[in-house]
């Protein structure tokens, strides 16, 4: 799923049942068909491969908890296949839980700045103003570097420490090394080379970046949507509250203060901190017609009322998921 120039990777690719790879040809130890299993995963996603935690997580699934002697083991072809589809399910199920917001950096978002002549040139002026501290109108070719650097992933360059071997090549063609110094046209020219030879290497073969964004989908209210259990013991919960603090004139704002109280327990941020967060209830709550809560509720009736609240919430959030920085 694809969102503002993110990839949402919930997993929803892994569940499929042909595998892309061929399999190794007769009985393969654990450990290489371990290594076979996040191949065939990278396969699916973009070639993205997956944080540790979650490939961990997944290959103590497979082995029951004893990871040392599964890569020991020797697993013969119709198991290969089922541990293989075993471990891409389990992969499947975290991601589903807990998304992954990636780029795709494939040269498009480079293309944008290079199609258009206006947009580049302001890009190159700005990029030469910011490097050049000391006001003097000149840098050497090699701060070309330092302007991709500044560009980053949000503009559709990969981070320089972690792909410097996409950039050697093209900085060494065009001769961006060195102390060689260039005013703010010359500047603009070798930088529009280089980023068309970038470009043009990502789109060939594109980098995936995953970025440190949490993705709020509703995958955590749908789940207590199908535990019917877990689902009737937070609704007497959110009953009791409401009775406590009365109900009648003004119940739309009270039931949404509730549910914004509940937000935690539903996997979404606090509405007072996220704006997203607070147009999502804003735009739920615009949709109920306030008769359908009027006046003194039953049990019943607030459990219907609530569950369809949260059914738009995951039907709203499925649509356009809402990231948050982890880092905040």
């Amino acid at each position: 799923m694809a969102n503002g120039g993110l990839t949402v990777v919930d997993g929803s690719t892994l569940r499929a049942d042909d595998l892309r790879l061929p399999l190794p040809d007769g009985a393969v130890s654990g450990a290489r068909l371990l290594q076979h299993a996040e191949s065939e995963a990278a396969a699916r996603l973009f070639g993205l491969s997956l944080p540790d935690p979650l490939r961990s997580a997944a290959f103590r699934r497979v082995a029951g908890g004893d990871a040392r002697s599964f890569e020991e083991e020797v697993i013969d072809a119709d198991s290969a296949r089922r541990k293989v589809r075993e471990y891409l399910l389990a992969l499947a199920d975290d991601l589903a839980d807990d998304p992954l917001a990636i780029s795709v950096l494939d040269g498009s978002a480079l293309r944008v700045f290079l199609d258009d002549e206006d947009d580049f040139a302001m890009l190159a002026e700005n990029l030469f103003t910011d490097l050049d501290v000391d006001d003097r109108g000149k840098l050497s070719k090699r701060e070309i570097q330092d302007a991709l650097v500044l560009m980053g992933v949000e503009m559709g360059v990969p981070t320089f420490s972690e792909h410097s071997y996409l950039f050697s090549n093209i900085l060494r063609k065009h001769g961006a090394e060195g102390e060689q110094q260039l005013g703010q046209a010359q500047f603009a020219q070798l930088l529009q080379l280089i980023l068309q030879d970038l470009a043009d290497a990502l789109a060939e073969k594109p980098v995936v970046v995953i970025q440190n964004l949490k993705v709020v989908n509703g995958s955590k209210i749908k789940k207590l949507l199908e535990h019917k259990e877990l689902l009737h013991d937070e609704m007497d919960s959110m009953f009791g509250d409401w009775n406590a603090h009365g109900h009648g004139e003004g119940n739309m704002e009270r039931l949404q203060g509730l549910l914004k109280a509940k937000g935690s327990k539903l996997g979404l941020p606090a509405a007072e901190s996220n704006e997203a967060v607070a147009l999502l209830y804003d735009q739920i709550f615009s949709e109920i017609k306030e008769e359908v809560i009027a006046g003194e509720l039953t049990r019943d009736a607030f459990h219907v009322v609530v569950s369809d609240i949260m059914e738009k919430l995951v039907d709203q959030l499925e649509a356009n998921p809402i990231f948050t920085d982890t880092g905040s």
